[in-house]
C-alpha cells in the first residue's frame, strides 16, 4: 500500500531553501517557476540540503537566464571539482524570459530567488521580480504587521472572555 505522499518522500520532494531577506528587503510584484541546470553531484548536494540562495540573483543576457551567486556545496563522495559558485543557466518558456527581461529594465527591479524546491523529483527555483524596498517601506511593514498582530490578540481576548 503505497500512498502518493510516501513516493514523494522518497523523491525527496519538498523545500529545499528558501530566501528569508528576499520580501523584507524587495516588494515582489510577480513570481515565476524555472528549472535549473545542474550536474549529478550537484543534484545529490541539493537532496542533503546543502544550498544556499540568501546572496542570489538572476540576470537574462540574450534570452537565456543564468542564476548568480547560488552556493551549493561540494558533493562529499563527488570526483570531480565542480564550482560551487558557478553561474547556472535557468530553464523557463521563451514568453516568460521577455516578460522577466523586460521587467527588469526598470530601474531598481531585479530577479530574487525566493524559494528552491524539489518538484516531481526536479529542482525548481521560484525567482521574484522584486522592486527594492526603502528603509521607510520597511519600519511601515514592520508597524503594519505588529498592529495586525495587536488586533488578532484582541479579537483572541474578546472571543475567550
Amino acid at each position: 500500500m503505497s500512498s502518493q505522499s510516501d513516493s514523494a518522500e522518497r523523491r525527496g520532494d519538498g523545500p529545499i531553501a528558501t530566501n528569508r531577506k528576499a520580501r523584507r528587503d524587495f516588494e515582489i510584484i510577480e513570481t515565476y517557476q524555472c528549472g535549473i541546470s545542474l550536474m549529478g553531484p550537484e543534484v545529490k548536494s541539493l537532496r542533503e540540503k546543502h544550498v544556499s540562495i540568501d546572496e542570489a540573483f538572476a540576470r537574462t543576457d540574450g534570452g537565456e537566464l543564468t542564476i548568480y551567486g547560488m552556493h551549493i556545496n561540494p558533493y562529499k563522495f563527488s570526483r570531480g571539482e565542480i564550482d560551487p559558485d558557478r553561474p547556472r543557466t535557468l530553464l523557463a518558456h521563451k514568453k516568460e524570459i521577455a516578460e522577466m527581461a523586460k521587467a527588469t529594465e526598470e530601474r531598481g527591479v531585479t530577479l530574487i530567488p525566493l524559494r528552491l524546491d524539489f518538484v516531481r523529483g526536479m529542482a525548481k527555483l521560484t525567482l521574484g521580480v522584486g522592486k527594492g524596498k526603502r528603509n521607510y517601506d520597511k519600519r511601515q511593514d514592520l508597524k503594519k504587521r505588529d498592529a495586525d498582530r495587536d488586533i488578532q490578540r484582541a479579537f483572541k481576548e474578546r472571543n475567550i472572555s
